[in-house]
């Protein structure tokens, strides 16, 4: 059974940092794309970042250009979002997402999700 499991959301203000990561099993994670999507009230879900399988292709949203960093250790199964210079507009549920090899910015192109991590920046 596929699980991930993030982690590392909470509240923090603006211009700070939080660390949220991504914990997967029940698969070869080596061979899978992670993505992060976020979901804030009333809003669709929106792709904030991918990275592929081996970690050399990475792909950001616009709005989280030169703040947020994806990376992953394919050794502890994990793929990480640092997010810097946090906004009040990024606050939200952030969810992971995997598929095959190369990341997508198309939520319905993913196979699994975890529970999401709340993410709250006040200004």
């Amino acid at each position: 059974q596929v699980q991930l499991v993030e982690s590392g959301g909470g509240f923090v203000q603006a211009g700070g940092s939080l660390r949220l990561s991504c914990a997967a099993s029940g698969r070869t994670f080596s061979n899978d794309a992670l993505g992060w999507f976020r979901q804030a009230p009333g809003n669709e879900r929106e792709f904030v970042v991918g990275i592929s399988w081996s970690g050399s292709n990475t792909y950001y949203a616009d709005s989280v250009k030169g703040r947020f960093t994806i990376s992953r250790d394919n050794a502890k199964n994990t793929v990480y979002l640092q997010m810097d210079n946090l906004k009040p507009e990024d606050t939200a549920v952030y969810y992971c997402a995997s598929r095959d090899y190369y990341p997508s910015n198309n939520q319905y192109a993913y196979d699994y999700w975890g529970q999401g991590t709340q993410v709250t920046v006040s200004s």
